[in-house]
């Protein structure tokens, strides 16, 4: 038993010191070396249906446009552990999420745990499920319109969601635009601590190039983060052949275990 736990422990802290790494070598989102193939098949109309793999490195905004000053108070309060020199901090010393088993948030979840999707379409709606923490959202298909009001007192508001409020329609016979808001500000962008506000507002088109292959480019729209909006670089995820997704947890005992033995000693911290 007590070499499960210490075999778990050190895997958390492998996880956290070096996740980028661990998390682009791992095969279910490794795209890199694979043999060549024949040309794809042609893709069905309206259907993004099935498993896919993630892309084999994270999105990262270092050209994500100007921040605001409330983004820029906000991107300095950021302290990743898993970014170019500069600005790192020691693990035990990072407010990433990411480090405490706290929900990655909608987008961050697409541009950066993307090891594993499967999308499940429904007459009313998609289900996108991700691996990473076994977690789901859901993109409404029915008509209706995103909430006006989200986060404040007016009578009609509805609560920030870490996962926000989805809505999709079909743009041509290959391409699924998700539109998105009332996204919970708590999360980050990315692993270099790209913030964004509860005004963020998201485009999400999903390009069925052929069957194998899912093209995702993302809008983002947030003017009390950024002095306007900006267009992330195209992904590309991979048809899984296995049309399996496999499970990836972050157990908040693991990571209070690999906090005490090694990640706050080793950043000189206690936790309490």
């Amino acid at each position: 038993m007590r070499r499960h736990v210490k075999r778990q422990i050190l895997g958390l802290g492998a996880l956290l010191a070096v996740c980028s790494i661990a998390f682009a070598q791992a095969p279910q989102n490794s795209q890199t070396g694979a043999a060549k193939t024949a040309k794809a098949a042609p893709a069905r109309p309206h259907d993004i249906e099935g498993a896919w793999m993630g892309t084999a490195g994270p999105t990262r905004f270092g050209d994500a446009g100007e921040l605001t000053a409330w983004g820029k108070e906000r991107f300095n309060a950021n302290k990743p552990f898993n970014a170019p020199e500069g600005r790192i901090v020691p693990v035990g010393e990072s407010n990433d999420p990411l480090s405490k088993c706290d929900p990655l948030g909608f987008p961050r979840n697409v541009f950066y745990e993307t090891r594993g999707i499967d999308f499940v379409q429904t007459p009313r709606r998609v289900l996108e499920l991700f691996q990473y923490q076994r977690i789901w959202r859901e993109i409404w298909t029915d008509g209706r319109k995103l909430p006006a009001n989200v986060g404040n007192d007016a009578p009609d508001s509805v609560d920030p969601r870490w996962y926000g409020y989805s809505i999709g329609h079909w743009d041509g016979d290959h391409t699924f635009v998700v539109e998105t808001t009332g996204i919970d500000e708590r999360g980050w962008l990315d692993t270099l601590g790209y913030p964004h506000s509860a005004q963020l507002r998201t485009e999400e088109r999903y390009r069925r190039v052929d069957h194998d292959n899912l093209e995702l480019i993302v809008k983002i729209d947030d003017p009390k983060t950024y002095v306007k909006p900006f267009v992330t670089k195209p992904q590309v995820l991979k048809w899984n052949p296995k049309q399996e997704v496999d499970e990836q947890m972050c157990v908040p005992s693991e990571a209070e275990a690999y906090w005490n033995v090694i990640g706050s000693p080793a950043s000189g911290t206690t936790t309490k």
